[in-house]
This record gives C-alpha cells, sequence and structure tokens, in this order.
C-alpha cells in the first residue's frame, strides 16, 4: 500500500453537494494536470507487484489525453532498469475521466533494506495544462519490505537489553523463543531476563511499510532475583511505554522493543524501575549451539 503526503484540495476533483438543493455543481475553473501526491513510498516486496502514481487533471475532456514522463537525474539516485522499471513511458487519462497512472515496478533483488532510493519524475504537459502552484514533479521512494513471517522469529535469539546492562553481568542473553499457542502472530519469548519468566508479543502486519510489536502487561521477574529482597507484590511488571515505538524487522530478522518495568503493590513515586531498550536478533541453530558449547 502506497503511503501518500496529498497536496491536491479533493473539492477541486469531485462533484461537491448545495447545501440546501439536490443539485450539484462542477468545479469551473482551469484546466490543468498534475500528480495527485509530490510523494509517494513503495513497499517493493518479493514479487512483481506494479504500482500506480495517479496523475489526476481537474476537467474532463470528449477524448484520450496522454502524457509523458521523463526522470529528473539530478534529484534521483534509484537507477532504471536496476531498481525499478516503468510499464509505460506514458500516462493516459480517458475521455470523461481525471485520472490516469504511472505503473512503476521494483526490483527487489538489487534493493537491501538499509538503501534509501528515489526518483522524482516531470510530467510532461503543455504549459497551459501545468498549476504553477503545485508543479508537475513527484518524487517516489522505493524501500524495501518484506511480510511478516512468523518462522523468522522462532528458534534462538540474541537479547541485548540495556535493563541487562544495568542489572546484570552481562548485556546480552541467549534465549528461544516459539509461536503463542494463543496467538498465531505472536511469539513467547522463553526465560527472556531471568529463567522461568516468559514474554510475549504480539505483531502487527495491516502495514507492511510500519512493521510494530506491541504487549501486554505482564510479569518479567521476581523482585528477589534481580534486587535480592521482597518489594511490593515480589514481582517486577513490564508495560508498553508512551512516546516510545516497539517494531520489527522480517527483511532482518530482528525485533526491537521499549518496556517500563515497575514492581507493583508499591506506591507509585517509588516503585519505578526504569524504561529499557531491548533487540532480539534470530541466529541459526548452529550459532547457538556453538556460543552454548562455549558456555554462553
Amino acid at each position: 500500500m502506497i503511503q501518500r503526503i496529498s497536496i491536491i484540495i479533493v473539492a477541486l476533483l469531485v462533484l461537491c453537494f448545495s447545501s440546501c438543493e439536490t443539485e450539484y455543481t462542477k468545479y469551473g475553473g482551469p484546466s490543468y494536470v498534475m500528480f495527485a501526491d509530490t510523494l509517494s513510498v513503495l513497499p517493493v516486496q518479493n514479487n512483481d507487484e506494479l504500482f500506480d502514481i495517479a496523475v489526476v487533471a481537474t476537467e474532463t475532456t470528449d477524448k484520450d489525453r496522454r502524457f509523458g514522463i521523463e526522470v529528473v537525474e539530478s534529484q534521483s539516485n534509484a537507477i532504471e532498469h536496476r531498481h525499478y522499471v516503468f510499464e509505460d513511458y506514458n500516462v493516459i487519462i480517458p475521455a470523461g475521466e481525471r485520472v490516469g497512472n504511472l505503473r512503476i515496478k521494483g526490483i527487489t533483488d538489487n534493493i537491501s533494506v538499509d538503501d534509501s532510493l528515489g526518483i522524482t519524475v516531470r510530467l510532461l504537459c503543455d504549459k497551459v495544462d501545468e498549476w504553477k502552484m503545485y508543479g508537475t514533479e513527484t518524487h517516489v521512494i522505493l524501500r524495501k519490505a518484506c511480510p511478516l513471517d512468523m518462522g523468522a522469529f522462532t528458534g534462538y535469539a540474541m537479547l541485548t537489553s540495556t535493563y541487562l546492562m544495568n542489572y546484570a553481568t552481562s548485556m546480552s542473553r541467549l534465549v528461544k523463543t516459539s509461536i503463542d499457542p494463543e496467538d498465531p502472530t505472536g511469539i513467547i519469548i522463553h526465560d527472556c531476563l531471568y529463567d522461568d519468566f516468559n514474554i510475549k508479543v504480539h505483531f502487527t502486519d495491516n502495514d507492511i511499510l510500519n512493521p510494530l510489536v506491541n504487549f501486554e502487561d505482564q510479569v518479567v521477574a521476581s523482585t528477589v532475583e534481580a534486587f535480592g529482597t521482597i518489594y511490593g507484590d515480589g514481582n517486577i511488571h513490564i508495560r508498553e511505554t508512551a512516546g516510545y515505538t516497539s517494531y520489527y524487522s522480517t527483511c532482518e530478522g530482528f525485533l526491537f522493543m521499549y518496556f517500563n518495568m515497575y514492581v507493583s503493590g508499591m506506591p507509585e513515586s517509588s516503585n519505578q524501575v526504569g524504561t529499557f531498550a531491548n533487540i532480539l536478533q534470530w541466529i541459526s541453530d548452529g550459532e547457538a549451539e556453538e556460543l552454548i558449547r562455549n558456555g554462553y
């Protein structure tokens, strides 16, 4: 799904109803054409998906309108036929309609997850068709995206945590994860920060460009094991932290999460352990076995 930053006032492109009659009026200004958005972000996956970059007109005509396009090389770093291809170098707005589409496909094999690739495209039209307020260019960003694959988040993982950095002898810990039997898009992180204390995490996959994780409040440790004595109810709890985003990457096989740790049953002013950053990076069974043999 393309994320759009729209600059076009939609009221100029659609029919609007009168406030007191059933009749409607049409836009009656000059006839212009332009890209619907100044920016589009394309989630390039391992498939042949074509993305539509909309070109809109303020008025219809009784015949097809054809417009060429060109890439503004000085404002682009993506390479045609290496990172992307156009289906056609023309955009057609059919007779009686206001919208046509430039179609583009990303080449996923040549795009890395950490690439920052963009294309500026210019619409070639007569000067009388150009609305100078909006211009005739749009910028397209290509981002490699991988759909959620729960298999990528099961097995052995290396947990690195700022909590462990502050309260343990090592900032990293080898853990194992499995699919949550109660949640097909969730995992259980076994023995997460301490033995016998597991954490459940849920993955959201409704927006491939915004892969987030969330979790419910849960117990992650005992105060005796963590601090050597009983505080409050004797347990350290975790909860999501406002203002901090937790997310995952299927392409890279990691999960990054923030959580706030607190002790229940204590006064609000003294129940905070802190807010900590945690990253899990999944590794192969062979890598895990080597770590175990070395006493990790």
